[in-house]
């Protein structure tokens, strides 16, 4: 399947909706299985560390929720929530970290292991000799043409780290990390207890999209969950839309939808 890539903000006007107070962007249909899934991104505020993610929920799903819904939650938000974060200055840069990261894999999907302060949190998080056998055998992995090798040997936690990125739309997250969240599925069993709104937590970006929990309700269906939002439709950008509605519309008409110019395919 290819991917495709675009360049800045999705929240086209056009494509804005206002809606019981709150504000979502259409990001057209994905056809699963035969099924047409209408997606609304949401937009929220800025959400800052030590917000109450139950509290997000109420305010921004609840009046737009029908019946039948899926909800797909960005996983950094859950982890600035939970406080999973690290402030940069609170990272001590050591030799190894300076040194492997020269060797690192520039990616469009954001920071990766080329940011030093990035990897030296890796470091501190598996130790130096586990980062070295994992860099070792990914450096093999990309001559062979197997790629992620490094990621697959530290971890999903790993694969997880967000921010430290200079070029964020938002200065919050050029010195801050966010780590994976604590008990992803429980999380969102507390949101299906709550509200009845079937809910997933996504690490997604434009190359892939990896479902890191979700609820009961939903268990066994990741490969198609992950095809409901293969194109990102929260965006890399500055959207400020963590959460993505999904609702299957059975044979009724889509939303009038501007159809975002894509950047290249890959």
């Amino acid at each position: 399947m290819a991917k495709i890539w675009y360049e800045g903000n999705l929240n086209i006007e056009g494509n804005r909706r206002e809606e019981e107070g709150c504000t979502y962007y259409v990001r057209g249909l994905a056809t699963v299985n035969q099924v047409r899934y209408e997606r609304y991104a949401v937009q929220t505020h800025f959400v800052e560390e030590g917000e109450d993610y139950l509290e997000l929920i109420e305010k921004y799903i609840q009046p737009l929720y029908r019946e039948g819904d899926i909800l797909s939650i960005s996983e950094k938000i859950i982890g600035m929530c939970q406080k999973q974060t690290v402030h940069k200055e609170n990272i001590k840069l050591g030799f190894w970290a300076k040194f492997l990261s020269k060797f690192a894999t520039k990616t469009k999907s954001g920071i990766g292991m080329d940011e030093p302060y990035k990897l030296q949190l890796v470091i501190n998080m598996k130790g130096i000799w586990r980062v070295l056998w994992a860099s070792i055998v990914g450096a093999l992995g990309k001559c062979i043409g197997k790629r992620g090798l490094f990621y697959k040997i530290l971890g999903k936690d790993v694969a997880g780290i967000d921010g430290l990125y200079a070029h964020s739309a938002f200065d919050t997250y050029h010195q801050l990390a966010v780590l994976s969240p604590k008990n992803p599925n429980r999380v969102c069993q507390n949101i299906q207890l709550k509200f009845g709104i079937p809910a997933m937590i996504v690490d997604a970006n434009d190359i892939d999209v990896d479902i890191l929990g979700c609820s009961d309700y939903l268990q066994g269906r990741e490969e198609e969950l992950k095809a409901m939002i293969q194109d990102n439709p929260a965006g890399q950008d500055d959207e400020c839309t963590p959460f993505i509605l999904i609702r299957n519309i059975y044979n009724e008409p889509a939303q009038d939808y501007i159809p975002i110019e894509s950047l290249v395919q890959a």
